[in-house]
Formats: structure tokens, C-alpha cells, sequence
């Protein structure tokens, strides 16, 4: 790897280690390109809050951080301002809004909740149910037809136990929309080095019929995920088994 667009912070409530700590480790393990992508902070009607998301007050604070990050460490690596954004259609059009005004280079689709998170199920909890798969699906799909996400992270964090046939359905038309709007899909490799439900190996092989272009993310909560070799080595093996060879680096889609 060269480049790591996936990269979270302790104003998420669940990275630790702080952003320095993290670049410095990008270099040692010779990294050209290190994004940093905090999960987004949503708005949501009343009292709800996201629990995995920094605070709305907090994104000004986040975006001055990286940005000074990119002056330090100016000539020695790149170092992108982007975020980890959900699709929830009743608040997205809000969160653009926000966004527009500090300047963020890009966007990842990470997927967790379907609807509007509030009342849903986490699409990593084990459900054979198929309307659930299928929102997921639908979602994601209509997420990447905005044009707005640089690559999905994680496509298979949805943990389907129900029929082969079935997820096998849902999930091709998923790998077809990546395919047809350039969307690359994410090779995770946290879930690889805590033995998550993914990657999901049917996935992968959908990916590769479909010819869809893959990317490895570290999706780095700690220091010590940047400079771990063997999910790398791992996620390498994956694609190679299904004929797939991961992108270097990844144009950017500026939120303007």
C-alpha cells in the first residue's frame, strides 16, 4: 500500500491515539498518501444522537486539525481531509450543506445503519431476514448514484445468514452499481485483523465477476493498525485468489 483513505480519530468515542501519532506511523511504514476520514457528524430531529460520530460542534475543530497536519507535514506526505459519511436520505441533504462550507476533499459511503439509523437494525448484527439485506442494498446503491462518494468502505459489513441465493442476488446488484458508477469497493482491513464478519468471501467473488474495482482500506482506530503488516498480507491474498488487483490510490470526489 501507498495510500490509506480510511482513518478515524478519538472524536468518533471509539479510535484512541491521536492524529500525530497516526501520521508519524504512515511515514515509518511508508505511506505517500494518508487520509484522515472521522466518522461524520449527523443532525437527527430531537434529542437522538449518533453514538459512533463526533459532535456537529466538533467538525471545525476536526477540519483545522488535518489542515495543519497538511502544512506540518507538507513535502513528507499527502494528507487529505475527508470524511466517513452515512446515506440517510431524510438528513443527507443537510449534512451536504454543512460539509460544502469546510472545505472536505472527500467522502467514503460506510453504510452501518439502513433508513435513518434511528429504530434500525446495525446491518453488522446476524439477521437471515431478507427485507433488511434488501434495504441495505437499495441504500448503498442509491448512495453511490449521487456521485458524491470517493469508494464504499466496508460493502460487506452486512451480515446476512440466510440464503446463498439470495444475498448472492442482492449483493450483484450492489457490485453492479459500484461497477457502473466507478465506485471502487473497500477490501477492509480491520475487519480482517479483529476476524469481523468481513470480508465476506461471496462478496469478493461477485466483486470480481462483476469487474468492479477494489481498494484496501486500514480503517485505522489505533496507531498500531497503520504499521500491522499481516491484514495487508491478507487482503492481498484475497484478491489475488478472485483475480483482483487493488488500486494504488483513488481520485478524490471534492464536496464543493
Amino acid at each position: 500500500m501507498i495510500a490509506n483513505y480510511h482513518t478515524h480519530t478519538p472524536l468518533c468515542r471509539h479510535a484512541v491515539g491521536d492524529g500525530r501519532s497516526y501520521i508519524e506511523n504512515a511515514i515509518r511504514r511508508g505511506l505517500k498518501v494518508f487520509g484522515f476520514s472521522d466518522h461524520t457528524p449527523q443532525g437527527f430531529p430531537g434529542s437522538y444522537y449518533s453514538r459512533m460520530c463526533m459532535y456537529p460542534d466538533q467538525l471545525p475543530e476536526y477540519c483545522t486539525a488535518v489542515r495543519n497536519f497538511q502544512s506540518e507535514y507538507a513535502g513528507q506526505l499527502e494528507i487529505p481531509l475527508g470524511l466517513e459519511a452515512e446515506y440517510y436520505p431524510s438528513v443527507f441533504p443537510e449534512l451536504l450543506s454543512r460539509l460544502r462550507d469546510q472545505g472536505i476533499d472527500y467522502l467514503l459511503l460506510g453504510q452501518h445503519w439502513i433508513g435513518n439509523e434511528i429504530g434500525e437494525p446495525y446491518c453488522g448484527t446476524p439477521t437471515d431476514d431478507e427485507s433488511v439485506l434488501r434495504r441495505y442494498c437499495d441504500q448503498t446503491v442509491a448512495a453511490m448514484e449521487t456521485g458524491l462518494f470517493t469508494y464504499l468502505a466496508h460493502p460487506d459489513l452486512i451480515n446476512f445468514t440466510g440464503d446463498r441465493h439470495i444475498y448472492e442476488a442482492h449483493m450483484r446488484r450492489l457490485c453492479r452499481a459500484a461497477k457502473d458508477t466507478g465506485t471502487p469497493l473497500e477490501i477492509n482491513l480491520l475487519g480482517i485483523a479483529e476476524n469481523r464478519n468481513y470480508p465476506n468471501m461471496r462478496l469478493w467473488e461477485l466483486a470480481a465477476e462483476e469487474a468492479c474495482q477494489v481498494v484496501l482500506g486500514i480503517d485505522v482506530h489505533r496507531p498500531e493498525h497503520i504499521l500491522d503488516p499481516v491484514p495487508e498480507e491478507k487482503a492481498l491474498q484475497i484478491a489475488a485468489h478472485f483475480g483482483l488487483t487493488p488500486l494504488q490510490t483513488v481520485p478524490l470526489k471534492k464536496i464543493g
